[in-house]
């Protein structure tokens, strides 16, 4: 049996997920990380996309954050996020439409326009897509 270390994914309104992991990979601000049971102490910032994790029974599931924090403690790893979601539930649909809204935002700024909002939309959309990505390579569809 593979070691495994408790792992717990929150969001602002709820648990998302809590249970035994063989793996969690997940983006840092300063580039992906990897942790595996018996990984150094540490918190980092998370940037918006995907959090990967590896059940005990080899079984991988996809979440998507917004951003927020990952705490990894001898024994635990806890993943603090605004939003979290798990990866099937996110709407590709609205996802693309907020995508192609930021972007038009930015090309076409106005008197009122809000820079740092625009961008900030663009980026979480794009993260979002990005997770719809990874869990359709992962599963063989393109």
């Amino acid at each position: 049996m593979a070691m495994t270390v408790h792992c717990d994914i929150v969001s602002a309104e709820e648990a998302i997920f809590s249970g035994l992991v063989e793996v969690v990979v997940a983006a840092g601000v300063g580039g992906d990380l990897g942790v595996m049971p018996g990984h150094a102490a540490l918190v980092t910032a998370l940037q918006p996309g995907p959090v990967r994790i590896v059940k005990q029974n080899g079984e991988e599931e996809v979440f998507y954050v917004s951003g927020g924090f990952i705490e990894v403690q001898p024994n635990s790893v806890t993943v603090l996020a605004d939003t979290a979601l798990r990866a099937g539930n996110i709407d590709e649909a609205a996802a693309l439409e907020a995508q192609k809204h930021a972007e038009q935002a930015l090309e076409n700024q106005s008197g009122e326009f809000d820079y740092s909002r625009a961008a900030s939309q663009l980026a979480e959309a794009t993260a979002q897509l990005r997770t719809l990505q990874q869990i359709r390579k992962k599963m063989g569809m393109s």
